[in-house]
């Protein structure tokens, strides 16, 4: 009997120093599970109004092999009461930066609150006016706003470190994870589904769409804010033309709102007219080099100068090139102030009235405040969300952020030769012949001009009816022309007209 005792003893006491084994017991705890805060939130939006199950937080986010990498920041809107959820559309929405929190696109344009801003000035300090957002797309589609690791609630967890999704496939391939494993744990699978990104974000959409129809998730649509696809475009690198020509008409929309031009014609008529000339005059001119002679140099000198509100003799000293810094800080030297590179109907002080280029963006230092502060007060006060959880905007803010801008572009001949996505929307726009692309421009966007995008669309060697899949919609605002009111209204009417078209 004390044999079986004893034996029995040894059993119970293996047992349980093997649940104890203090390697697992670290491993299992040093983990950390994500954590939500629900709430429920309401858009009135026509006159109607729509209840919404909200969550806020952070998931595990777990890698190929299901191994946990991330805590990964949303926050979702979900319609109650919905009689067929599964073909609801649903929205993955992102900024740019890199690295940014979807705080602008949540405040702005697409959550049930929106901050009120002033337009174009600088917004007076708090109180900041918060409003029911009857410009969402709440009443047709359900939202997940996506913060990427850097930003946001977002942080690497177990093995993975922040490097390991700081880059343009590394942050792909995160989102892409995430978006994926969303839809799996809330049924959504067989949804309507889309895309929306700003700025960078765009950058990304156009591999991110790629990356998950190669998965198996194919995109109804893809909604692109202030589009680029060629980050080249905007760095003016040295013996390369293309970024000088593709400025150009903005810099020109500039001029016609600040009234430096005649403005006999509409603003769609100028920006033609000046296309035209882009393609006529300006870019067979700076194609010849120094072979152009002064007296054909003088010509086109004089024209710029027209159609730009600056001097010919401007335009000659910069040997007709003149960057976008240079612009902003040129534009109204003489009266001292600079223009926004966001939204170029800003203008701000100029300290330095010799600097060759600007200090600030005015149109970012007059509206961040404002969406900074209305969102971290909704964050924490109407979400609930917990407030010892910093919530990051910009990954500029941690110690050692840095971007790996390598690119595959998923075809083994591109590998780390361009900063290009335009390719990977292209094979993906061509395999998937049903997904389109709806692109929204401002006309005074300095920082992702609009005839830089229709140049790229022009050059990615799409069919034509593969073409007629990306649609094009202007507005007369900047980089965020939600912060413009008659740009706000279209900006709903436009998104909301394509998901509806595209769900069917």
């Amino acid at each position: 009997m004390k044999s079986i005792q004893l034996m029995l003893c040894l059993v119970l006491c293996s047992t349980f120093l093997f649940s104890q084994n203090p390697s697992e017991e670290k491993k299992a705890t040093s983990i950390p599970p994500g954590q939500v805060f629900n709430s429920q939130q309401k858009v009135t939006i026509d006159g109607k109004v729509t209840q919404l199950t909200t969550t806020a937080g952070t998931v595990q986010l777990r890698d190929e092999t299901n191994e946990p990498i991330a805590l990964f920041g949303f926050t979702s809107y979900i319609k109650n009461n919905e009689s067929d959820a599964k073909k609801r559309p649903i929205v993955f929405a992102f900024n740019g930066g890199p690295l940014s929190a979807s705080f602008w696109l949540h405040m702005g344009i697409l959550g049930p609150k929106r901050v009120v801003v002033t337009d174009p000035g600088i917004t007076p300090s708090a109180p900041y006016e918060v409003v029911n957002n009857e410009f969402a797309l709440l009443d047709i589609a359900d939202l997940v706003m996506i913060d990427p690791v850097g930003v946001g609630l977002s942080v690497p967890i177990g093995k993975a470190k922040f490097e390991d999704f700081w880059g343009v496939d590394q942050d792909i391939r995160s989102i892409g994870l995430f978006i994926e494993q969303y839809l799996i744990a809330h049924g959504r699978l067989n949804s309507p589904k889309y895309l929306l990104g700003e700025s960078y974000g765009t950058f990304r959409n156009a591999g991110l769409m790629a990356y998950l129809q190669d998965r198996g998730t194919a995109m109804n649509g893809v909604i692109m804010v202030s589009a680029v696809f060629e980050l080249a475009h905007l760095l003016f690198p040295p013996g390369d033309d293309i970024a000088y020509l593709i400025h150009y008409p903005t810099y020109a929309a500039t001029a016609w709102y600040h009234n430096q031009v005649n403005k006999k014609a509409s603003l769609e008529a100028f920006v033609e007219e000046v296309r035209q000339f882009t393609e006529d005059e300006y870019a067979p001119a700076l194609l010849k080099g120094d072979q152009l002679t002064s007296t054909e140099k003088e010509a086109i000198a004089e024209k710029l100068a027209n159609y730009s509100g600056m001097s010919i003799d401007f335009w000659l000293r910069a040997d007709l090139r003149v960057t976008n810094q240079e612009f902003f800080q040129e534009f109204m030297r003489k009266s001292g102030q600079t223009v926004g590179r966001l939204d170029s109907r800003f203008t701000g002080i100029t300290q330095d009235l010799l600097s060759q280029t600007a200090t600030h963006d005015p149109q970012s230092t007059a509206i961040s405040p404002a969406y900074i502060a209305a969102f971290r007060d909704y964050f924490y006060n109407d979400l609930g969300v917990d407030k010892k959880l910093n919530y990051v905007t910009s990954a500029s803010q941690r110690q050692g952020f840095k971007w790996d801008w390598s690119h595959r572009g998923n075809q083994a001949w591109n590998a780390q030769v361009a900063i290009n996505t335009a390719i990977d929307m292209a094979r993906t726009m061509s395999q998937n012949p049903n997904v389109k692309v709806l692109i929204l421009n401002g006309y005074y966007d300095v920082a992702t001009v609009f005839y830089g995008v229709e140049y790229t669309i022009d050059h990615m060697g799409l069919t034509p009816d593969i073409k007629k899949n990306i649609i094009m919609k202007y507005y007369e605002a900047g980089h965020m022309m939600y912060t413009h009111q008659p740009s706000l209204a279209k900006f709903r009417e436009d998104v909301s007209t394509f998901i509806l078209d595209t769900a069917k």
